[in-house]
């Protein structure tokens, strides 16, 4: 987004200083608005209201006038301005929720990928164009105040940002909705590459403060761990079970703003940061023992610390259950104590309100809620059990049996007594209900057990999730039939009618309307304005895809688009790359099922064709992703790509290829990467991605899908067109197959000699000179096993991208294929899948807000 100001080639430049003086005059309230009426700071929208509030947060918030102003002092009064406009909208919403009783859904998630607000936020009120003005006459640039905000730390991949997605969809559709979670100091970590090696450090997002976010003490909410339960008599003659914890952590919530596209709805993110229950030993700080003395405070608030601990030992295993327990309790906590505000008891309490997981992180608040019916408010255990499952729903993420989360018995008993007695009992009645089904078969029992039997046994929270749910969907066709057919046959078979599948989506407001507005207003121009909340629209561009004037204009945003990301990987990598190169990216985490090292097979495939003077297609290979820092393999990967991307990018006498890993990718770097992208690498071992959502993402800015039957990818081509898709590989039956057949890498580098050249160059230690035997692990396990099937897919996999060469070649062929793209994958929008959740699982319906009515203040 170009600064307005420079439009102008004749206009004389300001120097720093100038600039600074002016904006100082111009940008300081009693100096603007002296004999002026004052408008209203706080909620007007008009251009002078806009300006007398940034002038107002950058004098009486942050304390600064202009010359001390830093760039940060004026994105947080830029900030806070819009949350003004905000909070009206914010307080109404919660307001006529409560007063019309409305049903509510919860969305309970480990993690919220948001990114960045400001820009978000700014065209959800419609101000983002005023603002830009507004500022540029303060000799301000929009663009360079967003980029001082950090991406909020508060998720790793696509499970992340889904749920951002859909908070966004949710709050544009009207949805009585919220969010809760953990508000994490600090990140997954941020990534540093020192000599090709990923390196991790502390990702500080809150260094500064966190404009968006309201600190709520006042609801705080006492957590509880470890001791020992006992039965006491009752008023009714009978017992009632008390946990008498050992310690007690408090969770203090932080509320930010979910606010709807242009609407009035704006809901509540909700997260919980974790406080001691007393901040220090009195008597031993008089007695001068002050690391004793904060010991507590110290233990207490690493829950909240980090995102997902390494938790490959028994303190990593123990601070996730910790983590996980924490937001789940605080969380239910507040479901319950709203309920209970207008309802005198809880027969309504399922009827009222839906409980989503999202992955098993949360799947303890089954336990919980049942915890919270039975022991605090005495309900009997199949009232208790009817509203529980009644509430929940649970969404699987994962094909994956090692990613379905299991927790030792014994660290349950340590830390949650209680919640260890309440499973088995749902246990014990559910395989009654087991047993009566399938009278004669006990190997079923066990494996549908909540409880995994072994040398040490398991609380298995998937199976805690499906039995606690009343609905459990995939979120691709393709995984929910596996899901049904494989992972959970079991439950399937016994409830059928709980399982369905929610194909996912993504938000265009923030990846087509925010990321890439010049497409976007080329969008708008054609079908009009609608679409950005109608994604049905966007197939209306289709009658323009004979319009060669509206093909080339597409044509120069996307070159406009690459441009702008060989400038940044110029900047970032020292990498002089070719815009008119193909542009072929794979930004995801980094996993062996993802297959990047396929895509690094590849490239070294593509290397040894060019020094044999082959013709190959210029082509720029993009990667971005974050290794788990206890997954050696995937770490061994990123080595291997920087390894490629020395001796490929070193290479004077070929320049046609150029590869660049971009560090520590984030939403904001996915911004960038996504509207510049020609190519989208989808290439998962088919059968192991649930959906995928940066496939939708990249399409919907038209990148053309490389991609494997897996996921979403299917329905993306269903939708596309196969003739707008390139497609190769295994499919899911048939990786099955391969590996009941023992299928070995080795086999496949036999009978493929670009394959075998390929390995025995990597072997010859040509990409580690100074330690040969550096990628053999790697090597190992693709010329064995092969688990994710890259070498088996590799003939397949270079003979497609011969094919995507030869298309991008036919540039008018390319360029419509592109559109296509672009006009095909509304039905992936966010919008579309929420309300298919609020259809089908959570019974919502939207509420509409009206700023204009009265309203009372408690």
């Amino acid at each position: 987004m170009a600064n307005p100001i420079d439009a102008d080639p004749n206009r004389q430049r300001e120097t720093s200083a100038q600039r600074d003086g002016n904006a100082q005059q111009r940008d300081t309230p009693a100096a603007f608005f002296r004999g002026n009426p004052a408008p209203d700071a706080r909620t007007g929208m008009n251009p002078i209201a806009l300006r007398r509030a940034f002038a107002d947060h950058l004098h009486y918030s942050r304390a600064r006038e202009s010359m001390s102003a830093t760039p940060f002092d004026r994105y947080v009064a830029l900030a806070l301005s819009a949350r003004d406009r905000l909070v009206d909208r914010w307080t109404k919403t919660q307001h006529t929720y409560y007063e019309q009783d409305v049903k509510r859904g919860y969305y309970l998630s480990a993690e919220f990928l948001l990114g960045r607000a400001l820009v978000a936020n700014l065209q959800a009120l419609d101000i983002y164009d005023s603002f830009k003005t507004v500022l540029g006459e303060l000799g301000l640039d929009l663009d360079e105040l967003v980029e001082q905000e950090p991406d909020a730390g508060l998720g790793n991949g696509g499970l992340g940002r889904l749920a951002a997605c859909f908070l966004d969809s949710m709050a544009t559709i009207g949805l009585p909705t919220y969010g809760y979670g953990i508000r994490y100091e600090f990140g997954i970590f941020e990534q540093v590459i020192r000599d090709g090696y990923q390196v991790e450090r502390a990702d500080e997002w809150l260094r500064f403060g966190n404009p968006w976010e309201i600190e709520r003490p006042e609801h705080a909410v006492p957590v509880s761990f470890g001791g020992y339960t006992e039965r006491v008599p009752d008023k009714r003659g009978g017992f009632r079970v008390v946990w008498r914890h050992s310690e007690q952590v408090i969770g203090v919530p932080f509320d930010t703003p979910i606010a709807g596209y242009q609407s009035n709805t704006v809901n509540t993110l909700r997260l919980w940061s974790a406080r001691a229950g007393e901040e220090f030993d009195f008597e031993l700080f008089n007695a001068g023992d002050y690391v004793h003395a904060v010991h507590e405070k110290n233990q207490s608030e690493v829950i909240s610390k980090v995102l997902y601990p390494n938790d490959n030992f028994d303190k990593g295993k123990e601070l996730r259950l910790r983590q996980e327990y924490f937001f789940v309790a605080c969380s239910i906590a507040d479901i319950v104590n709203r309920y209970n505000r207008v309802h005198p008891d809880f027969s309504r309490f399922a009827e009222k309100n839906a409980i989503q997981l999202n992955d098993t992180h949360p799947a303890i608040a089954i336990a919980e809620l049942m915890r919270v019916l039975i022991d605090d408010h005495l309900l009997a255990w199949e009232d208790a059990w009817k509203q529980t499952v009644g509430a929940f729903g649970y969404t699987n993420h994962t094909l994956l049996p090692e990613a379905l989360e299991r927790w030792p018995v014994a660290l349950f008993e340590r830390l949650l007594p209680r919640h260890l007695e309440i499973i088995y009992e749902i246990n014990r009645r559910f395989l009654r209900e087991v047993m009566d089904a399938h009278p004669q078969d006990q190997d079923r029992v066990a494996r549908m057990s909540l409880i995994e039997e072994g040398h040490e046994r398991h609380v298995r929270m998937a199976h805690l999730a499906v039995v606690g749910s009343h609905s459990v969907n995939g979120v691709a066709k393709l995984h929910s039939e596996l899901v049904k057919r494989d992972l959970l046959r079991d439950f399937y078979d016994l409830w059928p009618e709980r399982f369905n599948n929610k194909t996912n989506g993504v938000t265009f407001r923030r990846w087509l309307l925010a990321c890439n507005p010049a497409l976007a207003a080329l969008v708008t121009e054609k079908v009009g304005p609608k679409w950005v909340t109608e994604f049905e629209r966007l197939r209306e561009l289709e009658r323009h895809l004979e319009d060669p004037e509206f093909i080339e204009r597409i044509a120069a945003v996307k070159r406009a688009n690459k441009v702008a990301l060989a400038k940044v990987i110029g900047q970032e990598l020292d990498i002089n790359v070719d815009p008119s190169s193909i542009f072929d990216v794979q930004i995801k985490r980094l996993h062996e099922y993802k297959r990047q090292l396929l895509n690094a097979l590849h490239i070294v495939a593509l290397y040894l064709r060019q020094k044999r003077g082959e013709p190959v297609v210029p082509r720029t290979f993009i990667f971005g992703a974050k290794a788990a820092p206890g997954y050696r393999q995937a770490k061994l990967i990123i080595k291997f790509i920087h390894a490629v991307a020395y001796v490929v990018n070193g290479d004077r006498r070929h320049s046609g290829l150029r590869v660049a890993f971009m560090p520590n990718y984030r939403v904001s770097l996915a911004e960038r990467i996504i509207p510049a992208a020609d190519v989208s690498e989808q290439i998962s071992t088919a059968g192991m991605e649930a959906s995928g959502t940066g496939n939708m993402k990249l399409a919907l800015n038209g990148a053309l899908t490389v991609g494997t039957l897996d996921g979403a990818n299917i329905e993306i081509r269903d939708a596309v067109g196969p003739e707008n898709f390139f497609l190769f590989g295994l499919t899911a039956d048939e990786v099955i197959a391969r590996r009941s057949e023992h299928f070995e890498g080795r086999s496949a580098v036999a009978a493929d000699p670009e394959l075998r050249e390929v390995i025995e160059l990597i072997s010859s230690g040509f990409f580690s000179p100074e330690y040969r035997e550096l990628f053999q692990p790697l090597l190992d396990r693709l010329l064995g096993r092969d688990e994710y099937m890259m070498l088996a897919d590799f003939k397949a996999y270079s003979a497609c991208q011969r094919e995507v060469e030869a298309a991008y070649a036919d540039r008018q062929s390319w360029l419509r294929k592109s559109a296509l793209n672009i006009a095909r994958v509304g039905e992936f929008s966010s919008d579309r899948t929420v309300r298919e959740y609020a259809r089908d699982i959570w019974g919502l319906t939207p509420v509409e807000i009206d700023l204009g009515a009265a309203m009372s203040l408690v």
